[in-house]
């Protein structure tokens, strides 16, 4: 797919959307029903300046104090499709965390990743949102908030690097499946599409993509939540040199060598690194699918992150 910067935004933004969503369509696993727990609109959540809709499913066999996964959708997809066509939900079935879907209500379908108030700790948007969403959880569940962590495929991979940037200090971990580095999308013009990143001609130096973390949370001096990353390398929507982008940007944020500690093939077309440790929970780790376009989230990848979270762990 190629972008001519001269295309309307709209345009550009609907013609990005139909390819996007037959290629996850026929990617997506369709989870099998596994209980008769039911996902759940929850209406009253709480602060929701940008009208996201937050849908939550909570297993039979619920641990005591359950961990909570944020599971964020595509775009032009919502959070019962994502629910329907991904393992979380069965996975949740299988080891009692509670998993919350935000959904977008504005036309694109798409999160906002890219406004300065969704790059800014506090600065509204959907990051405040699913912050919300996150303390009802714990408020009225009794869900532990020292486990939460937060995944997405394509828009929803993007939303994982931008929560974990504005709240390092909600989120233990993510593992975004097809994204960019956080601030890439950035634009200030509201259109919400930045096509220079989506093409993969913005890089800048590991330093640089840290600042634009540490500056959405000034004066943060806690730990940084680990980050695992997916990425193919003929993805033709957001393309993969932004897969290097986000490795440049978390070793630099997490403070680890960029030399991987381990580098391995853990599956044919695979390739493994892990920075910082070699360990399964290594501080940063990253997938490289040779061949795979923009489609992900197949072949056990949801419990591979799950196993990342430590979600599969008994507490």
């Amino acid at each position: 797919m190629t972008f001519r910067a001269r295309r309307p935004v709209r345009t550009l933004l609907a013609t990005v959307l139909c390819g996007i969503f037959p290629l996850l369509a026929g990617a997506l696993v369709m989870a099998p029903p596994a209980s008769a727990a039911a996902l759940v609109e929850v209406r009253d959540f709480g602060e929701n300046p940008s009208g996201l809709r937050m849908y939550l499913y909570v297993p039979e066999g619920v641990a005591e104090r359950p961990g909570v996964l944020v599971a964020a959708h595509y775009c032009d997809g919502s959070g019962p499709v994502f629910h329907l066509r991904t393992e979380f939900a069965s996975l949740a079935d299988r080891y009692g965390f509670i998993v919350v879907y935000p959904s977008v209500t504005r036309p694109s379908r798409c999160f906002d990743v890219s406004s300065p108030q969704a790059l800014r700790r506090g600065g509204g948007g959907d990051p405040l949102a699913v912050r919300s969403m996150v303390a009802h959880v714990v408020r009225t569940h009794g869900a532990d908030p020292d486990r939460v962590y937060v995944t997405g495929m394509s828009s929803g991979a993007m939303l994982t690097n931008v929560l974990l940037g504005v709240y390092p200090d909600v989120f233990r971990a993510g593992a975004a499946f097809a994204g960019v580095p956080f601030g890439c999308f950035a634009t200030t013009d509201g259109t919400g599409w930045n096509a220079d990143c989506a093409q993969g001609r913005v890089s800048r130096s590991p330093a640089e993509w840290g600042d634009l973390v540490r500056g959405a949370f000034p004066g943060y001096a806690g730990e940084r939540p680990r980050m695992q990353l997916w990425h193919g390398t003929e993805d033709d929507i957001l393309r993969y040199p932004n897969f290097r982008e986000q490795i440049r940007q978390w070793t630099d944020v997490l403070g680890v060598s960029r030399i991987p500690a381990l580098t391995d093939r853990p599956r044919p077309g695979w390739t493994r690194a892990r920075y910082g440790t070699d360990g399964v929970q290594a501080p940063l780790e990253v997938i490289s699918l040779y061949g795979t376009g923009h489609s992900l989230l197949v072949d056990g990848m949801a419990s591979r992150a799950i196993g990342f979270f430590g979600l599969d762990e008994a507490v």
